[in-house]
């Protein structure tokens, strides 16, 4: 594939080789204001813990190189082979961050801070916390409801913060291992949902997210589509169904494609 030619795309090559040619991937990024650089944190660290909601809803990339990988976000862990990819660093405040970032620009490791390519980052420029878990999304309404799924979350997050309550966090390692779950068995996934090490099928516990979240959507007027996440696992996440596809067409993989592009086409 033709690469986009800019400097800092021919720069990750030239510095990634073999894993950044790997990168013919597509994932959705989500931007949400945030009234606050001190409340970035603690919302962001907050918000890991439905990371494998976001990701095991949005998985669609079940296949590489013409094989069933066995994961339903193949994407998720491919992308995190590259040196400033992956979870972010769970950092105390602001001021943390900037020491990071001053850090990572003296050695070398970045030379902006678009450079840092994490699955959740803060995005000063725009005041954004940027929220990047999510695979392509198969269809413009998969893709709304991810959109205010996000949206409910952070805006949920921030107003809790700012009523006074401590937001609740998970350790890195619980962090780590519901990415890999959630990327390796989609909606089936078994997830870690505390800091406690409690645990409970992320489909069992997005219903509870969705009630919980819906007084947000109707305040932000996006109750539809958050209301629209639930049936990404009625009718099937796009993984499964490319797998259905697949099966049904003796593995011919020109049909998992065309069911794809029929999908993005419908309104």
């Amino acid at each position: 594939q033709v690469l986009t030619r800019s400097p800092s795309y021919d720069e990750l090559i030239a510095r990634t080789q073999w894993w950044g040619r790997q990168m013919l991937i597509w994932g959705v990024h989500v931007h949400v204001g945030v009234s606050s650089q001190d409340k970035v944190f603690p919302i962001l660290n907050s918000l890991l813990l439905q990371y494998p909601h976001l990701l095991a809803l949005s998985a669609s990339s079940p296949i590489w190189a013409g094989n069933d990988t066995g994961y339903a976000s193949n994407r998720a862990l491919m992308f995190q082979q590259l040196p400033t990819a992956g979870l972010p660093f769970q950092f105390e405040d602001w001021a943390q961050f900037e020491g990071f970032v001053r850090d990572q620009m003296k050695t070398g490791v970045i030379e902006q801070l678009g450079g840092m390519h994490w699955d959740i980052r803060p995005a000063p420029k725009w005041g954004t916390i940027e929220v990047r878990v999510c695979d392509g999304a198969s269809t413009k309404r998969e893709l709304a409801a991810l959109v205010a799924l996000t949206h409910c979350l952070i805006v949920d997050l921030d107003e809790r913060l700012e009523a006074g309550e401590t937001l609740p966090s998970m350790p890195p390692w619980h962090v780590q291992e519901n990415k890999w779950r959630a990327a390796r068995y989609g909606l089936d996934a078994e997830i870690i949902l505390d800091a406690s090490s409690n645990e409970r099928l992320v489909t069992d516990d997005l219903n509870d997210l969705l009630e919980r979240l819906t007084p947000t959507a109707i305040r932000l007027g996006c109750a539809d589509e958050l209301a629209s996440v639930a049936d990404i696992p009625r009718r099937g996440a796009s993984y499964q169904r490319q797998r259905r596809v697949a099966s049904e067409s003796g593995g011919d993989l020109r049909a998992v494609v065309e069911s794809l592009v029929t999908d993005l086409q419908q309104p």
